[in-house]
């Protein structure tokens, strides 16, 4: 029997539901409300599919390919470091390219929304870890899934009541909130890049 209560924390922390409504309001602003239903479900579904592959041979692949863990966190951090810096210093783009934007919104929902936003690196890491199998038998790892699923539908549900939280907050403060939670992600993201050195340079000194 897994705790409950510290996976549900654990995967709370790094998939981050509260931290992906800014990120949400920010890649959807152009969008109407229909379209925004769209993308928050599509974006759950992609988030649920690609941290269940994880789950079920994350770590399978990781072995064939002989990718230790620590390389694939470090590899994780600069993807989601980079992700964090167009966050901070994006700038507006031009019309041409917004209405692109609006004809494509299925690729908004995959990407940045599903992939790095809410199955981050960090998220996939520890689907990896929660559900080793020399660690975790298959009926723990299967409730660890349960626990996972019910964070992305928390996701799901802040996104669709983004409209109310855009509304409260205006475009300025989405702004300065997507700004924040970009340097907060850098953070996230240097952190496990630096852990991720740590755990492979102790590895290699066994």
């Amino acid at each position: 029997m897994i705790d409950f209560l510290a996976v549900f924390i654990t995967f709370f922390a790094v998939i981050d539901p509260i931290g992906t409504v800014p990120v949400f309001i920010a890649v959807t602003a152009k969008y109407d409300q229909k379209t925004k239903s769209r993308v928050a479900l599509l974006a759950t579904i992609v988030s649920a599919c690609v941290l269940l592959f994880f789950v079920v041979i994350g770590e399978i692949i990781l072995k064939a390919l002989s990718i230790p863990l620590s390389a694939f966190q470090i590899s994780g951090g600069i993807v989601l470091f980079l992700f964090a810096l167009n966050m901070i210093f994006g700038d507006s783009k031009p019309e041409e390219e917004i209405k692109l934007l609006e004809k494509s919104h299925k690729e908004t929902a995959i990407f940045p929304l599903a992939v790095p936003s809410i199955a981050s690196p960090g998220a996939m890491l520890a689907a990896v870890l929660l559900t080793k199998n020399a660690v975790f038998d298959i009926f723990e790892q299967i409730q660890t899934a349960l626990v996972m699923l019910s964070v992305l539908v928390l996701v799901y549900v802040l996104m669709l009541l983004s409209g109310s939280i855009a509304r409260l907050i205006g475009s300025s403060g989405a702004s300065i909130i997507s700004r924040v939670m970009g340097l907060i992600i850098s953070s996230i993201a240097i952190t496990n890049i630096l852990t991720g050195f740590s755990e492979y340079y102790k590895h290699m000194q066994l």
